[in-house]
């Protein structure tokens, strides 16, 4: 924002000044609209997340449990020998959502694909371990998208908050201001004008006297 030196004291910019006023204001409500939008997001992501969370302890507890058992039932040789013949994970594919503008990382993939064929071949205490570790996996990569979406959605927030903070505090009162040196220089232009106007024409009376002062002798001779 100019200083007052920098500002022109005319009705165009005392137009302009208004206006760019009313669009500042409109875009520090929709400001804080998303901002409102954005913390009611990042509530209830964060209660997904801690249910997630709290599930995953759970699911966590039962596949050590799982394994321990394949050990006592199957035998820690061949619980680690199966384990080696299972396939890799799959790609992970990383899409992204958009939420009030904000990018949220969506992900795919990941699995392994065992076959229907090798797990009935395999103990039922080892079969059970596979299961719950693939349901563990599934819940990680969902508990991991939902973390990366609350720091994103913290981090818009604050981003938000700082703009509105600057328009609502800085910008606005920088432009009310412009709008009242605008102001208070027209209506002094106007009072020099309107004394000046007075002076002309005093001065334009006074001649006109003077010219008819002049003017009468010779009428009277």
């Amino acid at each position: 924002m100019p200083s007052s030196s920098d500002i022109r004291p005319t009705r165009l910019e005392y137009i302009r000044t208004k206006r760019r006023i009313v669009i500042a204001k409109k875009g520090l409500k929709l400001l804080k609209l998303k901002r409102q939008a954005l913390i009611l997001e990042f509530f209830n992501t964060s209660k997904t997340a801690a249910a997630m969370r709290e599930n995953l302890q759970k699911e966590l507890i039962k596949g050590y449990e799982a394994i321990r058992m394949a050990e006592i039932l199957a035998g820690s040789i061949r619980l680690e020998n199966e384990s080696m013949k299972l396939p890799m994970m799959g790609k992970l594919n990383v899409k992204s959502k958009s939420i009030m503008g904000v990018h949220i990382p969506r992900l795919e993939g990941g699995q392994n694909k065992v076959y229907e064929e090798y797990l009935l071949e395999l103990p039922t205490s080892i079969n059970e371990a596979i299961s719950s570790f693939n349901r563990i996996h599934k819940i990680v990569l969902e508990v991991a998208e939902k973390e990366t979406a609350l720091r994103k959605l913290l981090y818009e927030i604050e981003r938000t908050k700082r703009k509105s903070n600057a328009i609502e505090n800085v910008f606005i009162p920088k432009l009310m201001s412009a709008v009242k040196f605008i102001t208070f220089r027209l209506d002094e232009i106007e009072r020099d004008t309107f004394i000046m106007l007075k002076t002309v024409k005093r001065k334009m009376g006074e001649r006109e006297m003077q010219e008819l002062r002049e003017v009468e002798p010779e009428i009277n001779v």
